[in-house]
């Protein structure tokens, strides 16, 4: 049987200076040994996959950490991959599955922030840029590739880096999070659309058991519901 693999990614934006690196092990020793077995007096401990985002990457930002690990039985030694976010284009985002990047994508464009606050045309090209990262999200929800909850926090963190690193400059704050902001009241709204639109549904398949004409299957095929939810109701019907 393989072993579940167990990760642990940190973000940095300061200037490198080797304190992320010891942060980092000391984290890494912590999961190893809470998640440790003891067999026959021997301990065994399974470090995670680590790995580093850095939200600003500087001349000093290197591509990978190491470990060097002396023992008494030997040196062991591995690479902690770097990841930059400035790196990453929307399609590698959308296209490597890379979602968690999203929040943290506005760092990409923070050099800018000074001209995106006084050229609306420049603004514009910002704001589209956003447009088809919420549309790429709902076609993923749509897809059933994230779930309504997986977006809605996608946006809310993309919300609050932006307020948070676009302080200073009152144009993006409006241009871009207000935009955010709106994307979170449409799916809020048509999360509790949706909410109501099924409770009918149940409603009325509630209805149809209780005349007992039709069958769970048909009663599915005309509320739109699936088999296990008419399944589920017709066993409250019955303890009711």
């Amino acid at each position: 049987m393989t072993a579940e693999k167990k990760y642990h990614v940190e973000c940095e934006s300061s200037l490198p200076d080797g304190k992320i690196t010891i942060r980092l092990f000391e984290y890494d020793a912590q999961i190893a040994l809470d998640e440790g077995e003891v067999t026959e007096e021997t301990l065994t401990v399974t470090f995670p996959h680590t790995a580093v985002l850095y939200l600003r990457a500087y001349k000093k930002t290197s591509d990978k950490m190491k470990y060097v690990i002396i023992t008494p039985g030997g040196t062991v030694q591995y690479d902690v991959p770097i990841m930059k976010v400035q790196t990453y284009s929307l399609n590698d985002i959308f296209d490597k599955g890379l979602l968690m990047l999203i929040p943290f994508y506005i760092f990409s464009h923070e050099k800018n922030f000074s001209e995106y606050n006084s050229n609306e045309q420049k603004l514009e090209e910002l704001k589209a840029e956003y447009q088809i990262i919420l549309k790429r999200l709902d076609e993923l929800e749509q897809q059933g590739t994230i779930g309504a909850f997986d977006k809605r926090t996608i946006i809310d963190l993309s919300g609050d880096v932006i307020k948070e690193i676009a302080q200073k400059y009152e144009n993006v704050q409006k241009g871009i999070g207000d935009m955010m902001r709106g994307a979170m009241i449409e799916t809020s709204a048509r999360r509790i659309l949706n909410q109501g639109i099924n409770e009918n549904k149940k409603t009325t398949a509630r209805r149809m058991l209780k005349v007992g004409k039709l069958t769970i299957e048909e009663i599915a095929e005309y509320t739109e519901l699936s088999v296990a939810e008419v399944e589920q109701l017709a066993g409250v019907q019955t303890v009711q």
